[in-house]
């Protein structure tokens, strides 16, 4: 990835905050047809391992489960807000004409080693804490929990998934936020982008262009 300096986010807690806000990361490996790539919701334990450690888990019937080897490399992109930025947007285009458009983004790359992990309790304790997780969020007077349904319809439906655990070794944050525009292009972006209800991304370019 290409990354200018003045985009490169190296804070681990910010990589982090990212990767929990917008937990659906596309996991990508080589396999022998080629490289593949799956979009899965992931959950980050940040304490573990060195750099973290990142568990999900994907259908028994994907073709996938054959193809992972234990500790063969994967490479996890996490995408948070993002949007095209329009050089009329800058007070300064209009003073020099000397703006063209851009698109602002922010990206984790996760880089580690990927294992299986298939065994029931594995598997249930990951279902139960990213149910927990996103459905307290997801602002319901009564959230949906495991013993809602019977035991042996969650049984059937746990037997039918399979555990992935990714150690990370290397993180790779870039966050195109226009660090390299004034304060006063800053500001007239981030109005524009409130104005299309693109707040997220506003607020990013906000946060970080103080510090």
């Amino acid at each position: 990835m290409y990354l200018p300096e003045h985009f490169a986010e190296n804070r681990p807690d910010q990589l982090h905050a990212l990767m929990r806000s917008y937990p659906l990361g596309t996991m990508i490996i080589q396999t022998g047809e080629g490289l593949d790539a799956n979009h899965i919701p992931f959950e980050l334990l940040a304490e573990e391992g060195e750099q973290g450690v990142l568990q999900c888990h994907i259908a028994r019937a994907n073709p996938l489960i054959e193809q992972i080897t234990d500790g063969m490399p994967v490479l996890v992109i996490f995408n948070g807000p993002q949007g095209y930025i329009s050089p009329n947007w800058y007070p300064s285009k209009h003073e020099t004409h000397r703006q063209v458009p851009t698109w602002n983004y922010q990206v984790v790359h996760a880089h580690g080693r990927i294992r299986l992990r298939d065994d029931e309790r594995f598997v249930r304790g990951l279902v139960a804490r990213l149910t927990r997780d996103h459905e307290s969020k997801s602002q319901q007077s009564r959230p949906w929990k495991m013993t809602d349904s019977s035991t042996a319809y969650i049984s059937q439906m746990l037997a039918a998934i399979v555990g992935i655990e990714i150690e990370i070794d290397r993180l790779v944050g870039k966050f195109k936020l226009s660090q390299n525009k004034t304060s006063a292009d800053v500001n007239g972006a981030t109005a524009s982008l409130d104005a299309l209800g693109q707040s997220a991304l506003a607020n990013s370019m906000r946060n970080h262009s103080n510090d």
